[in-house]
């Protein structure tokens, strides 16, 4: 296997494409917008394959991805966020630790989160298809804190938890998956919850997008024991309804 590793990364390096990380997969532009498309359909039909959301993220953030880099660049948490590199995996997380602090606290509320709605960080997929080691990083970490905003914003895993949070995140990271989730993901909704989205949450989500501060500047290993009400009122995220 590792000699098949190797003549492939030779073929890569002939035809003038190198790898610039770990799993990262060289392509060409028509073959992004290939798999953009793909991935997109296959995403619609089933919001819960992650893998088809994360290429269609990866492929389709060419321009948001600077952008959120540069954000990040030029505040001094998310700067040091990106010369220091952490990662939120359970391998990096103290659970018992979170899980001891207090009610209301960033760390317990997680803690409780990835509990009652039994997910993992590690379920995050390594980005493969940005041609740009940094800005691997940059998507590498919205996924790994897209759970925090779940907690910031009090919002489950079902489908209107996560139609409410791709709302929020449309407006604060402007990737095109996150605005196409936004758009297609209520067409799942019950009469009832679709009422309620747009009459309350979406209304709420765009008004607290649109106020609070770039959420990736925020050094959420740093954070745990702070209060999450007090944390919303720092980014600007309005109380839920």
């Amino acid at each position: 296997r590792g000699g098949e590793e190797e003549e492939e990364e030779e073929e890569m390096e002939m035809e003038g494409w190198h790898q610039l990380y770990p799993g990262h997969i060289p392509t060409s532009p028509l073959q992004k917008a290939l798999l953009a498309a793909g991935s997109a359909v296959m995403a619609l039909y089933d919001p819960y394959r992650h893998d088809m959301v994360a290429v269609l993220g990866e492929t389709t953030g060419c321009l948001a991805l600077p952008n959120l880099r540069d954000k990040m660049k030029n505040h001094p948490e998310g700067y040091r966020i990106l010369q220091e590199r952490p990662r939120i995996r359970l391998s990096t997380l103290d659970v018992a630790r979170l899980q001891g602090l207090p009610d209301g606290s960033l760390g317990r509320e997680y803690a409780r989160f990835l509990e009652d709605n039994k997910v993992s960080p590690d379920t995050r997929m390594p980005p493969k298809f940005v041609d740009d080691e940094e800005l691997a990083y940059v998507i590498q970490r919205y996924r790994e804190v897209h759970d925090l905003m779940h907690t910031l914003l009090g919002m489950p895993t079902n489908m209107l938890g996560e139609v409410v949070v791709k709302w929020f995140e449309a407006i604060q990271t402007g990737l095109p998956m996150c605005v196409l989730g936004a758009a297609f993901g209520p067409v799942r909704l019950s009469t009832r919850k679709l009422q309620l989205l747009v009459t309350e949450l979406v209304p709420w989500a765009i008004r607290s997008g649109l106020n609070a501060s770039c959420v990736l500047n925020i050094y959420y290993e740093q954070r745990w024991e702070q209060p999450v009400e007090s944390l919303r009122e720092e980014l600007g995220i309005f109380p839920p309804p």
